[in-house]
């Protein structure tokens, strides 16, 4: 499976715009310009990071994500549904990561007994080394990424981003957006 070429956005807007919008916006508007630059330039950075990370361990988060779910029903098979349900995608989605899993040997499907539509997904052996594998080599990746930061730190920040992201899922008119799952 191949990883998609990684995007690279500006850092900040070019010089000229810059200029042309301290025209145009109050200094608390300029910082708020400048940090949805850097929340999303720093979101685009980690998720080609993170997309890097998977590539050598399960191809791609959305697998990683599939098959983490499947390592923690603990041998309990999920079915695809469910999946689709909690990552917030399609079962049709859902079917054709399913069919690159199990082509890879990485979990099995089965029509349940008690509902023919129902195809439960358990992990084989290779699937729970290479979820295993992948955590034990994605937690030394995360210490190198967060090892500057302190507890207190950390907890500040997710607190901070997910109040940006609640701002973000609000309409300017205070309505609550309906277009995406967080």
């Amino acid at each position: 499976m191949s990883v998609r070429k990684p995007s690279h956005l500006p850092p900040e807007p070019p010089p000229a715009v810059r200029a042309a919008l301290r025209g145009r916006l109050s200094g608390r508007e300029q910082q708020m310009f400048e940090a949805v630059f850097t929340v999303r330039t720093t979101a685009q950075q980690i998720e080609n990071a993170v997309s890097g990370w998977m590539a050598d361990t399960a191809a791609t988060p959305a697998r990683f994500q599939i098959l983490s779910q499947l390592w923690a029903a603990k041998g309990r098979g999920l079915p695809q549904k469910e999946i689709a349900v909690t990552m917030g995608i399609t079962r049709a989605t859902v079917s054709g990561l399913m069919a690159g899993l199990e082509r890879d040997g990485l979990v099995i499907s089965a029509v349940a007994n008690d509902d023919r539509r129902s195809f439960p997904v358990t992990l084989t052996r290779k699937g729970q080394a290479a979820v295993e594998r992948a955590i034990e080599i994605n937690k030394v990746r995360l210490r190198t990424a967060f090892g500057n930061m302190s507890l207190d730190e950390l907890t500040t920040l997710i607190t901070l981003l997910e109040r940006v992201r609640q701002g973000f899922s609000t309409n300017p008119d205070g309505a609550a957006r309906r277009d995406r799952k967080p």
